[in-house]
Formats: C-alpha cells, sequence, structure tokens
C-alpha cells in the first residue's frame, strides 16, 4: 500500500465500461476528477452507459461514450472490463491503440458453467494472457477483480480491499486510482502474482453462493493502515 497522495488526474478509458463494474469504476474515478471515456463497440450503447453515470453524479456532462478504439486512443491508462469469452479477441483488437500505455485488466478467467473452480488459462493468468498479446511495450497491471459492482455504484464504504499486480511502477499508478475510487490497495507484487488474486475470484463466487450473498471480498490484516 502508499501513504502517497494521487494528485495526478488522467484520462481513463473503460473499455466494455457499458456493464455494471465498468459504469462503477467509471462514477468513482469521475468524482475523483478522472477524465473518463467509456468504451463499447457500439456507440450508443457507450453514449448510454455515460449518461447513467453523469445521472449519478448529479446530472453533470462530463463522461463521454465512444467505440472502444477511441476510448484507448484518448485514454493515459487502459482498463479492459469485460468476459473472459471475449479477452483474447478484445486484447488482440486493441493492441495498436494501447501501445505505450499503462493496460489495467480486471478480466477474470471464468469458464461457465462451473465459475467456482478455478480455471486458469495457459498463459498462468487472464493480465499474463493480455500481456503476452500487447507486447512488452504495454505496461499490463491486474487490479479490482474482487470487488462487487454492488458497492462501487453507491456511495458507500467498502469493506475489501484491492491487490494490484504488475510492474512497479505501473503498480504505484494503480494503486493511486484504488484510493481515487475510495478503495484499499495492496502491492501483490509481478504480474506473476496476478493468477492468485484473480483465482480468489472463483473461491469468492463459491462463498456467495453457499451463505445466500453477492459481496463477498477480502481483506488484508495484520499491517497498520494510514
Amino acid at each position: 500500500m502508499t501513504d502517497n497522495e494521487t494528485t495526478m488526474k488522467y484520462t481513463i478509458g473503460i473499455i466494455g465500461g457499458t456493464g455494471k463494474e465498468g459504469k462503477g469504476l467509471a462514477y468513482r474515478w469521475a468524482k475523483a476528477g478522472h477524465h473518463i471515456f467509456i468504451g463499447s463497440r457500439q456507440a450508443v450503447k457507450a453514449v448510454a452507459a455515460a449518461k447513467d453515470v453523469d445521472e449519478l453524479l448529479g446530472g453533470a456532462d462530463i463522461v463521454h461514450g465512444v467505440e472502444n478504439e477511441l476510448a484507448a486512443l484518448k485514454a493515459d491508462i487502459v482498463v479492459l472490463t469485460v468476459p473472459f469469452s471475449v479477452h483474447v479477441e478484445m486484447c488482440e483488437f486493441l493492441k495498436p491503440f494501447v501501445q505505450g500505455k499503462v493496460f489495467v485488466d480486471v478480466t477474470v478467467p471464468l469458464v461457465p458453467p462451473k465459475i467456482t473452480r478455478v480455471q486458469m488459462p495457459p498463459e498462468g493468468s487472464a493480465a499474463q494472457q493480455a500481456q503476452a498479446i500487447l507486447g512488452e511495450n504495454v505496461q499490463v497491471v491486474t487490479a479490482f477483480q474482487n470487488i462487487s459492482y454492488e458497492h462501487l455504484l453507491n456511495d458507500e464504504e467498502v469493506a475489501c480491499d484491492v491487490l494490484v499486480c504488475g510492474s512497479k511502477e505501473a503498480r504505484e499508478k494503480v494503486i493511486g486510482l484504488v484510493k481515487d475510487a475510495g478503495l484499499v490497495g495492496w502491492s501483490g507484487g509481478p504480474i506473476e502474482n496476478s493468477m492468485v488474486a484473480e483465482g480468489l475470484t472463483s473461491v469468492l463466487i463459491g462463498l456467495n453462493k453457499q451463505f445466500g450473498v453477492q459481496d463477498a471480498g477480502i481483506r488484508i490484516t495484520g499491517i497498520p493502515r494510514s
């Protein structure tokens, strides 16, 4: 975890941002002053999602909806929030638009129907799969896999932490974005460790089913919090 305040405001492109998780992140980051572009394959869907977020922000007109490639091009930091079934396709599509950027992969390798069973791709994790496709000029970071979108879309304190894995420099940027989203982020180490954070999602889904809840999460204990 870092004690540094995040003062820099980024332009963030959320690819596949029309879903609830994408809109939740857009809402929290827009509140913190970041410039948000929600991306979709269909611009009309992106515009509608941006309008939904603007309404949550009190009717502001500050979140923009555009096609995926434009969201990626305009962004300093690109965030991917798509189902694992289209992960490879989207990474291949985005490759020319994200070179030289930080790429936050929120994807979890869930393979229906057994989504409570951890099933990693041959690369080791979704984040490592993205890195292999996008190339070494892109800094892939994994984060937000274990946060329920119900929390993100509401103004409430979230008793759940975020593990962030990737290169040190990119990790620190994303930990700052976690803080700006009102959450606590912890450095989970290099991208190879992303399989742990991603795999935990299947465990948490299983707990949700077992106890009839929707927002099981994780929290790091034993370390003083600033």
